[in-house]
């Protein structure tokens, strides 16, 4: 039997870069990946969906999507071809807790493995929907050749929301449904609010609080179930591990992503499993699982006895590509009062920024939360929680925030930060000085 330190089954962010890391610091990596390297992220997710945001029409995006799927692909194939990484294309599977299997290469053991397999489409379980030949998920969305003239959504989550700007700027008549009463949950509810507002005076439809029951009633050319994703394990064999999966699909982790084995298989031994990336369930971001990634190959280099970087990092930024674009770090004011927090909320608008105007982009509003003066700290001050916004580079200035907030930083020293003028950062900093 072969046998190596680290085996990786998935190639996505999360996996190609564990290999990454693992291989640098001298470790001999098995890496398996049962389609494309890059994963969901960079073939059917995010890259190609980004190319659409930044092309001027739908047959431009179709051409110009392929060739910068290639051409990261093409980086990623070259990182997996470091001499300490041996990259199988296959699909793998456990024997034991130090053991997979797959068909091209029979059985390899390694001290650890990490399973990075990534998310796949959750369905609702609507009568017809898989026999319905108009229904696609947004791998089939970014499938098509024509640009639908009527698009019908089903969730107003990330996904659906992304599509619903691209495909009503390339022409189609857009109708989202959702069964929430506002879009983007994950989201401060008013910046949601008043980013699906902004949207609908682009001629998009909305119908929230709205259950679909039968796709009969749906008039469209092309519908996308856009209600979110789940955890893929399918074919795993997790049950060689003991593992019993958490209600939502995902493999239950502990804060270091070690495999939590609810009852160890007699003779199994300690088990050095890992999930990261969309597969635990805990955030479903290709940079969140990179940076799980980091933590897990620092814990094994560490379990080696060798000295690794801090890799601790309290709150990850997402972003939603819309147009404008929103995004958020932190809690949102819901959760900060659901919580009983004492916190102060500061407003920003884009229309009061130079740059926005001078850019055409006054449609926007931030939102920073910080702790009252009292509760800030050892050193006193507003410590920052947290940062909402929508409007033109909200993506930019809430990533400041996040490195604000993962250096403690209060309100008081952003004060005090000289920013460029003019620049949209600048909406940040009227926040601090409300």
């Amino acid at each position: 039997m072969n046998t190596s330190d680290l085996i990786i089954i998935g190639a996505g962010p999360g996996g190609y870069r564990a290999a990454e890391l693992a291989a640098k610091a001298g470790l001999k990596v098995v890496i398996f990946e049962a389609s494309e390297v890059g994963g969901t992220c960079l073939n059917v997710g995010c890259i190609p969906t980004k190319t659409y945001v930044h092309s001027a029409s739908f047959a431009e995006a179709v051409e110009r999507m392929p060739q910068v799927v290639a051409q990261l692909r093409s980086g990623v194939e070259s990182i997996l071809s470091h001499p300490n990484i041996t990259l199988i294309r296959g699909k793998a599977s456990f024997v034991d807790a130090h053991t997979v299997t797959c068909p091209v290469c029979g059985c390899i053991a390694a001290t650890n493995v990490i399973i990075a397999t990534g998310s796949e489409t959750k369905w609702l379980p609507i009568p017809g929907i898989h026999e319905d030949p108009r229904v696609v998920d947004s791998t089939g969305m970014l499938a098509l050749r024509e640009c639908p003239k009527k698009l019908c959504i089903i969730g107003a989550g990330v996904i659906g929301m992304e599509f619903a700007s691209i495909f009503n700027r390339f022409g189609s008549e857009v109708t989202v449904i959702e069964y929430l009463k506002e879009c983007l949950p994950a989201l401060d509810s008013d910046i949601a609010k008043r980013l699906r507002k902004t949207l609908e005076r682009q001629g998009i439809t909305f119908k929230m609080k709205t259950a679909v029951q039968s796709l009969a009633d749906i008039d469209a050319d092309v519908i996308l179930m856009a209600t979110g994703r789940k955890p893929r394990t399918e074919g795993l064999n997790l049950e060689a591990l003991g593992i019993t999966l958490n209600r939502d699909g995902s493999v239950p982790v502990d804060e270091n992503f070690r495999v939590c084995i609810a009852s160890p298989l007699e003779g199994m031994g300690e088990a050095s499993v890992y999930a990261i990336g969309d597969v635990n369930g805990k955030q479903m971001l290709a940079h969140a699982a990179e940076w799980q990634a980091k933590v897990v190959v620092d814990e094994i280099v560490r379990s080696r006895g060798e000295t690794v970087a801090d890799s601790s990092l309290k709150n990850i930024p997402a972003a939603i590509f819309t147009t404008p674009e929103a995004a958020c770090v932190g809690p949102t004011e819901d959760e900060l009062k659901a919580r009983g927090v004492d916190y102060v909320c500061r407003k920003a608008f884009h229309r009061a920024n130079g740059k926005a105007l001078a850019m055409g982009e006054t449609d926007g509003m931030l939102k920073l939360f910080s702790t009252s003066p009292s509760q800030g700290g050892d050193g006193g001050g507003s410590r920052i929680l947290g940062c909402h916004a929508f409007g033109a580079h909200s993506a930019d200035i809430v990533q400041e925030v996040s490195v604000l907030m993962q250096l403690n930083a209060t309100v008081e020293q952003l004060r005090n930060m000289v920013h460029i003028h003019p620049t949209l950062s600048e909406i940040l900093l009227s926040a601090a000085e409300q």
